[in-house]
Order: C-alpha cells, then structure tokens, then sequence
C-alpha cells in the first residue's frame, strides 16, 4: 500500500531497476562516482526551493486574514489554490518531461515560480494573492514528477532509495524552513517581507540547483501522443489497488493540509496568543516527519504494508484527539504524532503506486501526486471551514472523518486480497 512527498520516487526506480539489470545499468551514477553528489545537492536545493514557495504562506495565514478583514476559510485559498493548481498540473507537466527532458523541466519550472515567488509580497489584495498563488502552484508542478523520473534514469537501483530519500529531505526542509522563515520575518517586519524573504532563498536554491545538476545521460525523448496518456490514465484509474492509493494519499493529506493550515490561527488566539514568530518555529514539528518517512521501510519489513498504515493512521488519530487539548504541551505533542503518522503513511503508500502500476510509472507517479495535493488543497480549505463553524475541534473532526476514510479502504483492500487469494487457491484433492 501508501511520502512527505515522497517515496513513490523509491518505487520508480525498484521497478525500473528490474528492467535495467544489464550493461547499461551500470552507466548510471551511485555513491562516489562522478557527478553523484551534484546530483544529489542539485535535487535537494530544488526540494528546498518547490515546497518553500509551495508553502510560503500557511503560517502567515491569521496576518493575511488581519489585513485584508478576510475569515480563515477565504485566506486558506492562498495555501489551497497552490496546491490545487499544482495537483491538476503534474500530470500534463510529467508528459511534457516525457519530451523535453527531465532537466528542462524542472529548470522552467523553478525560474517561473521564483519570479512569481518575488512577485507574491507586492499583491494589492486578497483576490491577486490567491491568482499568483494559482499559478505559482502550476508552475512547480513540473519539479516532482519530473525530479522522481530524473532520479530513476540517471541513478543505479541500488543508490536510488539514498538519492530519493536526500530529495525527500529536501522536501521537507523547504516546507518547514519556509514556513519558519516567513513567520520570524514576519514578525519584525510584517508578512510580505516574509514572503520576500522565502523568495529570495527560492532564487539561492533555484541558482545552486542549475549550477550543480548534471546533464542527462540516460534520458530518451518520448512523443506527446494525448490519446496514449489518456488510455493509460484510465488504465490506472480502472485498477482497484492503484485507486485505493491514490485515496488513501488523497486522504492523508486531507488531515495534514487541514491541521497545518489552521494550526496558526489556534495558536495565536487565547490561551495561547503566541507571537507569528514563535508560530512559524512550531514547523519544526517538520523534523519529525523525515524521521518517520525515513523509518518507514522498516514498518513495511515488520509489520506489512497494511500493518504498517495502521500504525500510521492509528498515530495520526492519537494526535488529533490530543491536540484538542488546551494545554500547549499537549498541543506540540499532538502535532508530533500526527506529522509522524502522516509521514509515515504517506511513505508506504506512495512507495507501492510505482510497484503496483506495470507500465506507465510516471503517469501512475503523477496521479498520486494529483491525489495528493487534491488532498491537500481540500484538506486546508475544509479544515478552514470547520474552525470558522466550530473551532479546533470542527478540524480536529474533519480529520478524523479523513483517517477513517484511510481505515475503510484500507480494509476493504485487506478484504478483497483475501477474497482474491481464495480464487485462485488450488481446490484440494
């Protein structure tokens, strides 16, 4: 089954690895070899890069809502419209990559979202805050897919989980150094001066990455053919075990874009009234969610895959049910368990898409990743809905409706295997 953004990357590469067993493999780059460590820090500064925009303006949220006199739930559309926008745009963006090449991609698509990235502090309101969040989001579409499907051509099987997992890190440091840096700018200076500053350090990373990345050895122009993508997106969506994944992605992230977009507001309200500052550090709860992606290989190897979402969803429920709290200790704690739960779901379900899918594993990669920040977008939009009606707890009660949503198809997939297994038992002599 079921990464911070993640491992369907890890997949990628295992399944193509079966095929790439032969001379050429042998071609590809791996620890101590030239160009590996570019590669690697290339990757990363793109990781950083892409989900700090991505990001940028979660924890400035309550200071976006002050000044414009919008509610919680029409200032989540900064955050939603980004991520909504990127979910319907990695997919077409993947089959783009497909043509022009990985690099370029990725390349294009950092360059756009950084001038947009510099251009978001100077939005006169709230409705142009929300277009260039828009398209910002469509533009850094084209670094996910196109940096998985990157790792797995240029990479050797056996490094490939190494280089992912620095790309993934990546992921999750820009996420969380965006939102620290914007809240302690903020703070001092207002909120586009933080959104500025994470636009500058977009520019830093988004140099670092096209100075460091090698060029492309191992990448083979394919053609845009429309209707073949269609015929195997519908291949995909017609298979019950890729589905599955790609809800429980979806809902995963509902929780998780729910809690971190509304988390700022509880925060700054009584009996906390933290300062923006102190708000954006609560992000480093982010460290928590390299740790349990990282660990999730290990789940899998203990547990199985549905054991180990389990665990994950179980986690996660703990974490909303403590966070409800009003105590702060009790509320960083509940923070700490849903990020790792959700970390650690979202690893072991996007690691399977890949080894599930039997041909088209970028499309099968994109889809997951369209699931998911669907999830995201609509997580962060409801969540702000919920607390508008009914406080923490109205969030609190839609991410539960989200992780037993994960339970039940978890289950039923737990339930159609053993159904399938039995059909096709030898009937006993």
């Amino acid at each position: 089954m079921p990464s911070a953004s993640t491992e369907a990357a890890a997949t990628h590469a295992v399944a193509d690895s079966r095929r790439d067993s032969g001379p050429a493999s042998d071609a590809r780059l791996s620890p101590g070899a030239p160009g590996y460590r570019r590669m690697s820090l290339a990757l990363f500064a793109a990781g950083v890069a892409t989900f700090a925009l991505l990001y940028s303006t979660q924890a400035l949220l309550p200071a976006v809502s002050a000044e414009f006199g919008a509610t919680a739930s029409a200032a989540s559309w900064a955050v939603s419209a980004a991520t909504g926008a990127l979910a319907l745009c990695v997919l077409p963006l993947s089959a783009l990559s497909e043509r022009f090449g990985r690099r370029s991609m990725m390349t294009v698509s950092l360059a756009v979202a950084v001038v947009l990235g510099l251009l978001v502090p100077l939005a006169p309101n709230l409705e142009s805050l929300v277009a260039l969040r828009a398209l910002q989001g469509a533009a850094l579409a084209g670094v996910p897919a196109s940096a998985m499907a990157f790792l797995a051509e240029e990479v050797r099987p056996k490094a490939l989980i190494a280089a992912i997992g620095l790309f993934v890190a990546g992921n999750s440091i820009g996420g969380m150094s965006g939102r620290i840096v914007t809240g302690w700018a903020a703070q001092l200076w207002g909120w586009r001066a933080g959104l500025a500053a994470v636009g500058v350090l977009a520019v830093v990373c988004a140099l670092a990455f096209r100075l460091l990345i090698p060029k492309a050895r191992h990448f083979t122009p394919g053609s845009l053919n429309p209707r073949e993508l269609v015929s195997t997106v519908r291949t995909h969506l017609a298979d019950p075990l890729l589905l599955r994944l790609y809800v429980i992605g979806a809902l995963f992230m509902t929780v998780f874009g729910a809690v971190y977009t509304v988390i700022g507001y509880r925060l700054v309200e009584a009996p906390f009234s933290l300062p923006q500052g102190v708000v954006g550090s609560v992000f480093l709860v982010y460290l928590v969610g390299t740790v349990s992606s990282a660990a999730a290989g290990r789940l899998v190897g203990r547990l199985g895959r549905r054991g180990a979402l389990y665990l994950a969803v179980s986690t996660t429920a703990a974490g909303l049910l403590l966070s409800l709290a009003d105590a702060l200790g009790a509320v960083l704690a509940g923070l700490v368990l849903i990020t790792a739960g959700f970390f650690a779901g979202h690893a072991v379900a996007s690691s399977s898409v890949s080894r599930t899918a039997r041909t088209g594993r970028a499309q099968a990669s994109a889809l997951y990743q369209s699931a998911y920040y669907l999830g995201s977008s609509a997580g962060g939009t409801l969540g702000a809905i919920a607390f508008h009606a009914g406080g923490w707890a109205g969030t609190v009660l839609i991410g539960l409706v989200a992780v037993f949503g994960v339970v039940s198809v978890t289950l039923y997939g737990s339930h159609s295997a053993r159904v399938e297994a039995r059909r096709h038992q030898p009937a006993a002599c």
